[in-house]
């Protein structure tokens, strides 16, 4: 396949916010794929190289060639240059990079130059999500696309259950976990207050339920196989070398083979919590701040799965595994002023609030349910940005208040807009997400002729507000009362946004 078809087709995915017609394009693609190309091609889609480095950066790609003027690259051969690429090292592999990106960016045409250079960023918005191109993969495999979906999260990557899709059902049942293969983390749901997750956990009053305290830190999925131990983020990433401490940790627990779920959290010296800007400092460069591992979930011990275990039989095998100080604080109880005071409890230690979950649930890997149910003091969504305003006054130049979406199934688009803010902002904050949202425009050449502008319905943004109230203003039926920016996402994709389901449940009757 030429790359040229497929930044045809990324084009044509980001100029749409159709969901359907996305799943159209991508799988009509893909339908022209040979075998030897469908990972490589699948990668792409989602905007990733195969190689997780190449040694190149925005500036290796500043100074391009002039552009071909006719297509004649293949996936395939621009897979085998970034390969090339990444194995570059030593004297004179500086020369060699730079000559090997003037190969294969001479042989590239203009829009092959620009799709090429926003993959190598990482700057590529086209719109398909992970979900959407499973959607794809299942529709051109002729599977079920909830195999598709179980495959890519116990394989770490869309990419790996693609290929199995096209051998088969038997070949995507027959992907499990495997220690030192990353699985896409457990989600929780979310709730107004306690009382209301502790009636959707026990309706009749009597069932009991587990409330961890929800730590404000990093989420680390931590694999050990012997001495070789694996530490990965909520997203995969391999930050095994930034935290040894947690390594450590892993290393002095006595078991040879397990997976472990929790956080690491940066503590005072008096064992408060501190701000989540140290934790995520820390896990990115070494800033002297130690992190300290909590875990709360254990999904395979010694040769023994746990995934379809209830959570009181993964609870119980994580207690004999992890000493009480690197557990993460929980309390089992059917009682609704016990989990309220504990509650009150862990949010005076200085945490974000609890986490409510369903002991005889299994350990859904990648999947937001409702077997797990958050509870925070502060209300807050995480929403997408559908379109955002020129700013006035102060803003004059940059781009400032925010159209917010949730996500609706029921909806052409996949979201539904829910109300405005500029609340929370700082100047730093306009002056990024002008730059940002500018790359998301869908008409980027005329958006300075319009007042807001409507933006690929990709970036996540953390919204607290006071409360909900019943709107018919918006097509959602509710709006955000006193929505402010708490923070953007960019550990999130937009199809791990709060569901226009879940910001119902916060409206008060």
């Amino acid at each position: 396949m030429l790359l040229a078809e497929l930044v045809a087709t990324s084009e044509e995915v980001a100029a749409t916010r159709s969901r359907k017609a996305k799943v159209v394009l991508l799988a009509e693609l893909l339908g022209r794929v040979d075998a030897e190309e469908l990972e490589v091609v699948v990668s792409y889609l989602g905007g990733a190289l195969r190689q997780r480095r190449t040694g190149l950066g925005g500036r290796g790609v500043s100074d391009l060639p002039v552009p071909a003027d006719e297509a004649s690259l293949s996936v395939l051969e621009v897979h085998e240059a970034f390969e090339a690429m990444s194995e570059l090292s030593g004297s004179g592999s500086q020369a060699a990079r730079k000559q090997a990106v003037t190969d294969l960016f001479g042989r590239a045409t203009a829009s092959e130059q620009a799709w090429l250079r926003a993959v190598v960023t990482g700057n590529l918005r086209q719109g398909a999500l992970d979900a959407v191109t499973q959607e794809a993969v299942a529709q051109v495999a002729a599977v079920p696309v909830g195999a598709v979906r179980r495959a890519a999260m116990l394989a770490g990557s869309t990419v790996a259950a693609a290929g199995a899709a096209f051998e088969g059902e038997e070949a995507l049942a027959a992907i499990g976990l495997e220690v030192g293969r990353p699985i896409m983390p457990m989600l929780a749901s979310s709730a107004s207050d306690v009382a209301a997750a502790m009636a959707s956990l026990s309706p009749d009053g009597a069932t009991e339920v587990a409330i961890d305290a929800k730590l404000d830190g990093i989420r680390i999925q931590v694999h050990r196989d012997c001495d070789d131990v694996l530490v990965v983020t909520r997203s995969l990433d391999d930050i095994t070398g930034r935290l040894p401490e947690v390594v450590d940790v892993a290393r002095s627990l006595p078991a040879s083979r397990f997976v472990l779920d929790g956080e690491a959290l940066a503590l005072s010296e008096d064992g408060r919590p501190m701000a989540f800007q140290d934790t995520a400092s820390r896990t990115a460069q070494d800033t002297g701040v130690a992190v300290t591992p909590h875990f709360f979930d254990v999904l395979h011990v010694d040769g023994r799965d746990l995934l379809d275990s209830p959570g009181r039989e993964r609870l119980a095998e994580l207690d004999a595994l992890v000493p009480d100080h690197h557990r993460v604080r929980r309390l089992v109880t059917a009682d609704p002023a016990a989990a309220e005071a504990f509650a009150t409890e862990t949010v005076a230690a200085g945490h974000e609030g609890v986490v409510l979950k369903d002991l005889s649930a299994p350990y859904a890997a990648g999947r937001r349910g409702s077997a797990w149910v958050k509870v925070k003091p502060v209300h807050t969504l995480d929403l997408v940005v559908l379109a955002v305003e020129w700013g006035s006054g102060r803003r004059k130049g940059w781009l400032s208040n925010i159209h917010l979406g949730a996500r609706d199934a029921s909806s052409e688009s996949g979201f539904v807009m829910l109300g405005k803010t500029f609340k929370g902002m700082t100047d730093e904050t306009l002056q990024w997400q002008t730059e940002r949202f500018t790359e998301l425009a869908l008409a980027p050449g005329t958006m300075r002729e319009h007042y807001a502008v409507e933006v690929r319905p990709e970036q996540v943004v953390e919204i607290a507000f006071d409360g909900l109230q019943r709107s018919t203003r918006y097509p959602g039926g509710v709006a955000l009362r006193f929505a402010r920016v708490v923070r953007y996402r960019d550990d999130k994709s937009a199809d791990e946004a709060d569901t226009i389901e879940m910001v119902r449940t916060h409206l008060t009757p």
